[in-house]
């Protein structure tokens, strides 16, 4: 889906600057992404050393607001690389005056520089572009080149949780976990159907619901 050009976009950049983490990227080859590490202080950052969350893909804020409201004593951060999506999320967070949720303007390729290895204890992938044809397999969320990165990220007992509409992402997700050594949890082919408790909906499932498709869910952890 398209997202149109937001109005204002820099000064309500400037306005919710408090929610937006800066960082700078530097110029290098991304095959050798390996080689740069500039790690964020997250203690700095929230003001204290509470676990790590990470939304890739945050869109629009409103399962990582939700998750801040309901988890206070973690921090939770949204990764979204389309300016005007983010903008919205920050704009959420302020209104609800959430100190425990920041956002990062960034694309996934390159967390590995600004995370730190084993910090992270939750990743979540909500309705991650599907890239339905063969040939984009290797930009969907949970290619292996993706996995390789949240191995590095992840806590030892940290876990991935995945949603998705589509039928082609969610078996191709099934098999790349368990190609590489995660072990599946909770793998639901209709999840509001299922037993899964404490489930924070975001826009697009709402949406899907409301449609009457099924959410595609699983869980994944590190063997």
């Amino acid at each position: 889906m398209r997202f149109r050009m937001l109005k204002n976009l820099d000064k309500r950049r400037e306005k919710c600057v408090e929610y937006r983490i800066s960082y700078e990227i530097p110029e290098f080859d991304l095959s050798k992404i390996d080689s740069y590490h500039s790690p964020l202080d997250f203690v700095h950052i929230f003001g204290n050393g509470n676990p790590i969350v990470l939304e890739i893909g945050c869109g629009k804020g409103q399962f990582a607001c939700e998750y801040a409201k309901r988890h206070p004593g973690k921090n939770i951060i949204g990764i979204e690389c389309v300016p005007g999506v983010l903008v919205k999320a920050c704009e959420k967070a302020m209104e609800n005056g959430l100190k425990n949720l920041r956002f990062l303007e960034m694309r996934a390729e390159y967390l590995p520089i600004f995370i730190k290895e084993n910090s992270v204890c939750e990743i979540y992938l909500n309705f991650s572009t599907p890239f339905p044809k063969y040939k984009q397999r290797k930009h969907r969320l949970t290619s292996p080149e993706f996995l390789k990165i949240y191995k590095k990220i992840l806590t030892a007992d940290g876990f991935i949780e995945q949603k998705t509409d589509s039928k082609i992402l969610f078996e191709f997700s099934v098999e790349s976990f368990s190609q590489n050594g995660f072990k599946l949890y909770e793998v639901s082919l209709d999840l509001h159907n299922s037993r899964l408790e404490d489930n924070i909906e975001t826009e697009y499932e709402q949406r899907f619901i409301a449609e009457g498709l099924p959410i595609y869910h699983l869980k994944a952890m590190l063997i």
